[in-house]
């Protein structure tokens, strides 16, 4: 058994890429609770919409990549380089890794999503009616008393949708702008879930429409009498971690609810790889594993809850703490304890670059966290260190948590304002309202963890109320930070 620890790295230019061009942001739980938080938002290149070839052989290198939360650090004071952190994990290999590709692609989502995307997954999820444009959504199906089912689908990549079969299994009485917690019903139905056999065949025609029938499944988790089936497809040939579909299947055996993307990233730049041990490394390096920095991932993670905290009067609110993982003890750093890596593939995860996601080539790691109920996936940035690079500052406001924060949606009524922020998930966040006849501009002001705690690599989602001086009407929303309008909810 080896102990990977950091070691130093000289320090090379860094290259500054353009900025991201901006569009619409949008963000989904995995109904009901998945594995996994999946929060997407559209996305632009960043040279314009062209990319350079990173293919062996060429002549011309790809473009920098700049990750919101940076691969290389150089560390809190009082910490040498080349020492582990001892805030953090050392992770720790029982074996030996296979061997990466020379390069990989990152991949992008960019566009409309279409009438006929959205009239197929319709017809996969049994929904009847013709796809409808509703502001910034799709919108098939639909009572308005929440009698029938429902799909709603984000216009702008990647394509954001929702669905849900109210009264399915039990009655509609759902609370007013929450998610029912066993396919549509306030109250279990009181029926056993089908087996994890029959929940998967009951996701395969939906998985289909998709393109998602070679996904991996996970169908282990139960709630009430729903069972929930997570698939995390392949993309160009490549496992993924953060690009989940979630379907909930009721006790009758159908599909109660669900979400996911629905637009199929494109392929962009190839970037050189480096190995899973020096990734390792990354993982062990200083601050790595620190409050407000690092670049691993926890798996664990738990669903969304509708958090709210009322205002106070000054036009900021609060968003309740997100819960604690096994990667994230409550109240306190973990220390430097040894976590064992049995495992560890090359895929594809969501990494967060401009406050917009796309797919990079990473290392997942299966890890064993001591205490934990079960194996969990550990992610690192897999393209070589010379191709990382620091975002551009934003002029966004005081944002100092970086560019991972967004107002994803929101819904009004009167003067209350209800948004739903995706970012990670370190704390409570801070809303600002800038008002005038046409629009309500929103900042976000990123969570400090306190001195001691772990900010864990988690991009989740909250809601959170907030006081207008005026009630909305008409007035458009828009976030702050890019001046991109904020969709409905």
């Amino acid at each position: 058994m080896s102990s990977e620890r950091p070691e130093h790295d000289t320090a090379r230019p860094r290259r500054r890429s353009p900025a991201v061009v901006t569009s619409v942001a949008a963000a989904v739980l995995l109904a009901g609770g998945g594995g996994a938080y999946w929060a997407a938002t559209a996305v632009g290149h960043d040279n314009g919409g062209t990319e350079t070839s990173g293919a062996p052989g060429g002549t011309t290198d790809p473009p920098p990549l700049a990750l919101d939360q940076s691969a290389r650090s150089d560390g809190p004071p009082g910490i040498a380089p080349g020492e582990p952190d001892p805030r953090g994990p050392v992770y720790r290999s029982t074996g030996t890794f296979p061997a990466p590709p020379k390069t990989a692609p990152v991949y992008r989502v960019d566009g409309a999503v279409s009438s006929a995307d959205v009239a197929k997954l319709a017809a996969a999820l049994g929904v009847p009616g013709t796809p409808r444009l509703v502001g910034t959504d799709w919108k098939v199906g639909a009572a308005q008393d929440g009698s029938g089912p429902l799909l709603q689908v984000a216009r702008q990549a990647p394509g954001t949708w929702t669905f849900t079969r109210f009264g399915s299994g039990g009655s509609d009485n759902c609370p007013r702008g929450k998610l029912c917690s066993t396919g549509g019903t306030a109250s279990a139905d009181g029926g056993r879930a089908v087996s994890e056999r029959a929940a998967k065949a009951a996701a395969a025609p939906v998985l289909k429409a998709l393109g998602e029938s070679d996904a991996k499944l996970d169908a282990g988790r139960v709630m009430g009498s729903v069972r929930v089936v997570n698939a995390d497809p392949k993309i160009g040939g490549l496992p993924t971690y953060g690009w989940t579909t979630g379907l909930q299947i009721g006790a009758d055996g159908r599909l109660t609810g669900g979400s996911g993307p629905l637009k199929a990233p494109v392929k962009g730049a190839e970037y050189p790889l480096i190995s899973a041990s020096d990734a390792l490394k990354r993982l062990n390096a200083p601050t790595a594993g620190a409050a407000g920095a690092g670049t691993g991932g926890c798996a664990t993670m738990e669903p969304l809850t509708e958090h709210s905290a009322a205002d106070t009067g000054s036009g900021t609110g609060t968003a309740s703490a997100p819960p604690s993982g096994p990667c994230t003890p409550p109240g306190k750093a973990p220390g430097s304890r040894q976590v064992t890596v049995s495992h560890a593939e090359l895929g594809l995860a969501v990494r967060l670059a401009g406050g917009r996601q796309i797919l990079v080539p990473s290392w997942l790691f299966e890890t064993r966290p001591a205490g934990a109920a079960g194996p969990a996936t550990v992610t690192a940035p897999a393209v070589a260190d010379r191709y990382l690079t620091k975002p551009e500052p934003s002029g966004g406001g005081n944002r100092p948590g970086g560019s991972d924060q967004t107002p994803t949606a929101y819904r009004a009524d009167g003067r209350t304002l209800t948004l739903r922020i995706t970012g990670r998930m370190c704390g409570r966040y801070g809303v600002r309202t800038t008002e005038n006849k046409d629009t309500v501009r929103v900042a976000l002001t990123a969570p400090t963890p306190k001195p001691g705690t772990v900010c864990p690599d988690i991009i989740g989602a909250v809601t959170q109320k907030v006081v207008l001086e005026q009630p909305l009407g008409s007035r458009q929303v828009v976030n702050a930070a890019n001046g991109d309008p904020v969709p409905r909810m």
